[in-house]
């Protein structure tokens, strides 16, 4: 009975080892799709003068540019709302759309910083998330007290990244971009043991569990992305 008992705990710790693993899989597919979109987006807005114009002119940005550089934030809003009441399509498209409207706000690096730094800087990032998830997943330390933590420092980055856009201290900005990498990095790792947690509960191929899989993978590209503009700001050659 007891080898019995033994068998199932490790047969159940097995299936959700497997349904983590496969969880996984699809949030990193989905990240790995939205970055392509806003990589390719930002690539091609910054670097082509007509859709360039779209955004920004001589007299600033337009208001198609500000409507780009808000709308993401009323997705996300929307999203985490919703995300119960919406089909998985609808999940799927707000969520490409994001991607398409965060690349598309983001040429202006390719305006302000070499391409060389920028493909160095992304390298970099990927590098330093990769790692950062790997360790998430594989840590046997719970790090939701950490995350905690984390999460109270990002409410406290952006009250003086608003502060500082009165300041206007570069001395500041620095400072700012440094606690940003080091917050992103530390979120990597919590938000990758939280998805993997999740992903041994649920049904995957279930409706919720497609959806769960697109935000979670929503909550990592926003991780990653934080983590490249802050760690741009110290790596990005200008033009």
């Amino acid at each position: 009975m007891r080898n019995q008992i033994i068998d199932n705990e490790s047969n159940q710790t097995y299936l959700q080892e497997g349904l983590s693993k496969t969880f996984m899989s699809n949030v990193f597919s989905y990240m790995t799709i939205a970055l392509l979109i806003s990589g390719l987006a930002a690539y091609t807005f910054g670097n082509i003068e007509s859709l360039e114009h779209m955004l920004r002119n001589e007299s600033g940005t337009t208001f198609f540019g500000w409507f780009v550089m808000l709308a993401p934030i009323g997705l996300v809003i929307l999203l985490g709302a919703k995300v119960n009441k919406f089909s998985y399509a609808t999940v799927l498209g707000l969520f490409i759309l994001f991607a398409l409207l965060i690349g598309m706000s983001l040429s202006s690096i390719f305006i302000i910083y070499t391409d060389s730094s920028i493909v160095t800087t992304f390298l970099v990032t990927a590098g330093t998330f990769g790692i950062m998830a790997g360790l998430g997943y594989t840590t046997s330390t719970d790090l939701t007290q950490f995350g905690s933590i984390l999460k109270m420092a990002l409410i406290g980055l952006i009250i003086a990244i608003v502060g500082n856009m009165l300041m206007g201290s570069s001395t500041m900005d620095y400072i700012i971009s440094g606690l940003g990498v080091l917050i992103f990095t530390g979120l990597t790792a919590y938000d990758t043991q939280k998805l993997k947690n999740i992903g041994a509960q649920i049904n995957i191929n279930s409706e919720a569990g497609k959806k769960s899989s697109i935000m979670g993978a929503l909550s990592l590209y926003l991780d990653f992305l934080n983590l490249f503009l802050f760690l741009l700001r110290f790596m990005g050659g200008r033009d």
